[in-house]
């Protein structure tokens, strides 16, 4: 049975420890250890994590299947992105199933669970941005009709970024 749930404050930590092992579970190799230790160690950290509940816009959700943790999404409303010219959009910005828990379909049904809270909230569509190497996720995307709407430099480090693509999914 597969469950989602909306995260609060009290699943700082779990979002934590997930998004330390799923972020070194596809990214891991794409930067020296340091460049890796050093992003985690400033993103995934329970103050990082409370903070971002402040936002209103910004929106934690869980997914379990068989009553055990697998994943976890995180979207935000009403952010532009300089690369597409439409308004009222939603950033996609994590979508982080646990590798033991992939193959399960659980991302399209936490994906198509965050198209829908984004479409209930009047958004005309959806971004994200996306490392050019994840083969899986860049698929995994298309498949759900995103389209590449530009490229973002993303940083690792003060040393490193990767590149991504913009993706763009309108309603």
């Amino acid at each position: 049975m597969v469950e989602i749930t909306k995260a609060n404050t009290t699943h700082s930590e779990l979002i934590v420890e997930i998004g330390k092992q799923t972020f070194l579970e596809s990214h891991g190799h794409s930067a020296s250890k340091e460049d890796i230790q050093d992003y985690i160690s400033r993103t995934y950290n329970k103050a990082a994590i409370l903070k971002e509940f402040d936002n209103t816009n910004v929106h934690y959700h869980l997914i379990y299947c068989d009553g055990v943790i697998a994943g976890f999404s995180k979207i935000e409303l009403h952010t532009t992105n300089k690369n597409i010219a439409d308004t009222n959009i939603s950033k996609f910005d994590r979508l982080y199933i646990l590798e033991s828990f992939q193959g399960k379909k659980l991302g399209a049904q936490l994906f198509n669970f965050n198209i829908e809270l984004s479409i209930k909230n009047k958004q005309n569509g959806i971004w994200l941005a996306v490392w050019t190497e994840n083969q899986k996720a860049l698929h995994f995307y298309q498949k759900m009709n995103f389209k590449i709407a530009g490229a973002y430099d993303f940083k690792i480090s003060e040393t490193h970024s990767n590149p991504n693509h913009i993706m763009y999914l309108k309603y």
